[in-house]
């Protein structure tokens, strides 16, 4: 069974690699921002970035879960006993889940990863139908205005030639301000 799971990981691991890799080499267009990749790769993407990224939480809830699980089944959770309960509130010398219960725990994170995948994958494509339905019930021959920044290339804030106008050196590098330096004497350099 061990052996199945480490193969299992590792298949999943060499798809996520080869699917990173993909769309690492996928050109995107310059004038748009979009990419040629068909609807079903994007959205097969999203799945398997939600996925792989509430797997650490799935598994962090699935553990305390199974432990509090344990706790209930062995001691019927008597705060008195708790060598099985979660790890917050654990006693010292706590007795460690056994190979089977630990891929059980895996087996249910794994589950519940694809579940929250799953479920946004639903969301969005009802996002997408709800938008889509929105745009056809627009009047054939309506103007669409669509706003966007006057000068794209300029930045926000125009560079200062002098940042420091009002700082001076005194002759070691370090700058004082122009009221101190008026005051100060100067040192020849």
């Amino acid at each position: 069974m061990e052996k199945r799971l480490a193969a299992l990981i590792v298949l999943f691991a060499f798809c996520a690699a080869g699917l990173m890799a993909q769309a690492a080499s996928s050109p995107e267009t310059a004038e748009d921002g979009t990419n040629n990749r068909p609807q079903w790769m994007r959205d097969l993407r999203r799945w398997e970035i939600v996925a792989l990224g509430s797997f650490p939480f799935t598994m962090f809830f699935s553990t305390i879960g199974m432990d509090m699980y344990r706790w209930h089944r062995e001691t019927g959770m008597d705060w008195g006993r708790r060598e099985y309960a979660p790890w917050p509130i654990t006693s010292a010398g706590g007795v460690s889940m056994t190979d089977a219960e630990q891929r059980r725990t895996i087996f249910i994170a794994i589950g519940l990863s694809a579940g929250v995948a799953v479920a946004d994958h639903l969301i969005q494509r009802g996002r997408r139908e709800r938008e889509r339905r929105r745009a056809e019930a627009i009047p054939a021959g309506t103007i669409i205005i669509t706003r966007t920044p006057l000068h794209e290339d300029e930045p926000d804030e125009p560079d200062d030639p002098a940042p420091y106008d009002d700082e001076i050196s005194d002759g070691d590098g370090v700058p004082q301000d122009a009221e101190d330096a008026e005051a100060a004497p100067q040192s020849p350099p």
